[in-house]
């Protein structure tokens, strides 16, 4: 189902999101996501399932990050969400898509280096 842009502004949401990363503020950061949110991490091969799975895998990158890091490339809504090219924790160009649910928490999220996002996107 797609998002009402009426009643939720899912770029706000990932801009809240970037900024929490930004802070490295992890409790910021866990309130966007539903408590059953999965995380799929084409960087490094996993997939995360749990508020508190997302925690273990964020907070010692929130705690190493550099100084561009989380900067944001490009933002675009897609026809469930919302996808952005930023600067990820050690600075490297990154995509993240991101999909929310009725409660208008993260309930999705996936990344990938931009230049594996971008042949995945080319073979969409």
């Amino acid at each position: 189902m797609p998002i009402s842009r009426d009643d939720f502004d899912p770029v706000a949401t990932v801009v809240d999101w970037l900024d929490a990363c930004r802070r490295g503020d992890v409790n910021a950061l866990l309130d966007l996501y539903d408590e059953r949110a999965v995380l799929e991490c084409a960087c490094e091969g996993i997939s995360l399932t749990g508020r508190e799975a997302i925690a273990a895998y964020r907070s010692p990158k929130l705690e190493t990050k550099r100084v561009l890091s989380f900067s944001l490339d490009d933002v675009s809504l897609t026809g469930h969400g919302v996808q952005i090219d930023y600067q990820n924790y050690e600075g490297k160009p990154a995509r993240v898509y991101f999909r929310f649910g009725v409660s208008n928490k993260i309930i999705y999220t996936s990344c990938a280096p931009m230049a594996r996002a971008a042949a995945r996107s080319s073979v969409n």
